[in-house]
């Protein structure tokens, strides 16, 4: 069996993750055995092997990050000019107003809206393309009106991006629908 990383708390339910950095990680109640951990990592072996694809493609795919802070000061100033731009523009044909726009630094997320309609954007988002940046300013836009991933608010970004599938994929760098 592949080598993989338990973490034990005080959850009722065990959950796979496949994680570039951490690889297979098994997250188990504390009374959870050994051997019914086995058990439940075999018998999601094709996930695993499906999970493990997906994340080798994305981080093959995925623009190499700066690390330098001049780099990062660089795409934080550009990101600060383009996107509260571009948040204004979709903001008006959706219908909503976000509380505050900012720009972190964030690397496992390119976007966040607040319960209380604040959006942040990572800077990394400027090494993508116009079209995927896109994607990210109505996504978050929409979680203002639908604070979930339901049909719902598909439909809304569905509504002024109609291929926002499309989008999102060049955002994640690779068709997922290859991975079998």
């Amino acid at each position: 069996m592949q080598e993989i990383k338990i973490i034990y708390s005080n959850r009722k339910t065990l959950s796979l993750e496949v994680d570039a950095q951490k690889g297979v990680v098994v997250r188990a109640p504390r009374r959870a055995s050994r051997k019914e951990i086995e058990r439940f990592v075999a018998s999601h072996e094709q996930w695993i092997c499906r999970a493990q694809e997906k994340v080798r493609l994305r981080e093959q795919n995925r623009p190499l990050y700066p690390e330098g802070e001049a780099e990062i000061a660089r795409l934080k100033a550009q990101a600060a000019q383009v996107l509260p731009a571009r948040t204004a523009y979709y903001a008006e044909l959706l219908g909503v107003q976000p509380t505050k726009v900012g720009i972190t630094r964030a690397k496992k997320r390119f976007g966040s809206c607040s319960g209380k309609n604040a959006i942040n954007y990572s800077c990394f988002l400027m090494l993508y393309s116009p079209r995927a940046i896109d994607y990210v300013v109505v996504h978050e836009l929409c979680h203002i009106r639908h604070k979930n991933h339901s049909r719902a608010f598909y439909a809304m970004i569905e509504s002024i991006m109609p291929d926002y599938k499309q989008r999102e994929k060049e955002l994640k760098g690779y068709d997922f629908s290859e991975v079998k």
